[in-house]
């Protein structure tokens, strides 16, 4: 009986979100370094300021090696990749250093889910359990219960707020009191729900971004300045009469 050999291809199986992966494929094409240059590139690093920068995460590299990295020649191992993500703040190293990933969101929707991850942390109630090591201090500071406007308006009533408990480090130090802004005007800077810290004073600087109360509803704006027409004085002046 004669006996014929065949040989079998996998292909990469799908993952949950349906996408498939091949290391081969990927190191074939130097992917890594390719998207390691790009980053480089992008952020005009030279290969001895990023040799220095790595230092700093425990990876002694030289600039050759670095090259070696970039032209696919070598790549690096396990930790040294993670350290390049920290050394480029990159925490999606997954999308960063794939060749076939494809966002399950457009920018627009990432920058959404970044500011909610940065409200969530806010609270302070999805923390993990901190360390005997790393306690976290926490510090009450008023939240307005009624939303500042960044769009059509909402009264801002100094006297209803309640006292919610942040960690320490995630409310700037000047800031006096923090309020929930209301519309979508002002995005992709400053969404719907919202907290803004607020550090009260009587002026800003032109550019600045301030809670303005005029006619007892509540504005998130930038300030800025200019003298109305005669033709529309009537829409800067208020209920008293001044412009």
């Amino acid at each position: 009986m004669n006996s014929q050999k065949t040989t079998v291809i996998p292909f990469p199986a799908p993952s949950k979100n349906g996408l498939r992966y091949s290391a081969e494929t990927e190191k074939r094409n130097n992917v890594i370094g390719t998207r390691l240059s790009e980053e480089l590139k992008n952020r005009k690093l030279s290969k001895k300021e990023f040799c220095t920068t790595l230092k700093n995460f425990g990876v002694d590299v030289s600039q050759s090696a670095l090259g070696k990295w970039t032209n696919g020649l070598t790549v690096p191992n396990a930790y040294q990749l993670l350290a390049i993500c920290y050394a480029l703040d990159l925490e999606d190293g997954l999308a960063a250093f794939t060749g076939e990933h494809t966002p399950l969101l457009n920018e627009a929707g990432a920058e959404k889910v970044r500011a909610y991850r940065e409200d969530l942390i806010a609270t302070g109630k999805y923390n993990p359990m901190p360390t005997p090591m790393n306690t976290i201090r926490y510090i009450d500071k008023p939240v307005s219960n009624l939303r500042v406007s960044a769009g059509t308006g909402s009264f801002l009533d100094e006297d209803n707020f309640e006292m919610v408990s942040f960690p320490e480090n995630a409310v700037p130090a000047e800031a006096d009191f923090g309020v929930r802004v209301s519309g979508n005007s002002m995005e992709p800077v400053y969404h719907d729900g919202q907290i803004v810290w607020v550090e009260r004073c009587e002026t800003l600087s032109i550019g600045q971004v301030g809670v303005f109360v005029y006619d007892g509803e509540g504005y998130l704006k930038s300030y800025g300045e200019r003298e109305p027409d005669e033709s529309d004085r009537d829409a800067f002046t208020d209920s008293y009469g001044r412009l």
